[in-house]
């Protein structure tokens, strides 16, 4: 049992109840509007489906998330990029006046 004061340990696991607490739902109140009981039943197998299928997408989604951080955890930053026409080298660039000694003042 969670209490109130901690936080959320699975927020999938969250969505997914809600979801299921919605599946339940939506049968009950298409019946009390009039719907078939068929009618209300394949509602419920599609919603059940498709939460599911959501299920599915959100615990992959963490599972990525989460070796990504660990991947990224464990490499060293790439190194700075230095902009699209930039070189490593020291060579002629914009605003300089041509060869010959660099001053201080350049």
């Amino acid at each position: 049992m969670r209490s109130a004061g901690r936080p959320h340990d699975d927020p999938t696991g969250d969505v997914v109840r809600w979801a299921a607490f919605s599946c339940l739902l939506v049968p009950v109140v298409l019946v009390v509007y009039g719907t078939s009981f068929g009618g209300a039943a394949v509602a419920t197998l599609g919603l059940l489906a498709v939460t599911a299928a959501c299920r599915v997408l959100l615990r992959h989604s963490e599972k990525n998330r989460r070796a990504a951080a660990r991947m990224s955890a464990e490499e060293p930053p790439p190194p700075a990029h230095r902009g699209r026409h930039s070189r490593a080298g020291g060579g002629m660039h914009r605003g300089c006046r041509g060869s010959g000694p660099v001053s201080p003042h350049d």
